[in-house]
């Protein structure tokens, strides 16, 4: 089976939250918002993006938020990072949360943005290549 190809591509960074945007299969889906990008030595807990790379995903049942939801696999000092829904760098803790960028340093519609994501990527082999 062919794995499915998330691209998030990293298109603003301050120091508080990073803004980019999501592709699958090579076409624009939505905005994604993380927190700040620090230096690969710097970690804050709950306020850095993870590093640029490609990871595996896959879609378990969030403890947490008690529904099923994209996992990152094997990110370099991190656990349990996901991708779900939130307005603003308070609401990720080093996950992506997905939306429109239509208010700076935030993203709107996020719950239904994510709910678009899921009933497309479900099911599938994923990966994830952050730029």
């Amino acid at each position: 089976m062919k794995k499915m190809k998330l691209k998030l591509k990293r298109i603003y960074r301050c120091e508080s939250y990073t803004i980019g945007k999501l592709y699958i299969d090579g076409v624009y889906f939505c905005d994604t918002l993380e927190d700040p990008v620090r230096p690969r030595e710097v970690k804050i807990n709950g306020d850095t993006a993870i590093a640029f790379g490609t990871y595996d995903v896959i879609i378990t049942m969030s403890p947490r938020f008690k529904k099923r939801m994209p996992l990152l696999l094997n990110v370099p000092n991190f656990e349990g990072v996901r991708i779900h829904s939130g307005n603003t760098a308070k609401d990720t803790e080093g996950c992506i949360l997905v939306g429109r960028n239509t208010v700076k340093g935030m993203v709107r519609k996020s719950r239904k943005t994510y709910n678009a994501l899921i009933k497309k990527i479900d099911k599938k082999e994923l990966t994830l290549t952050i730029e």
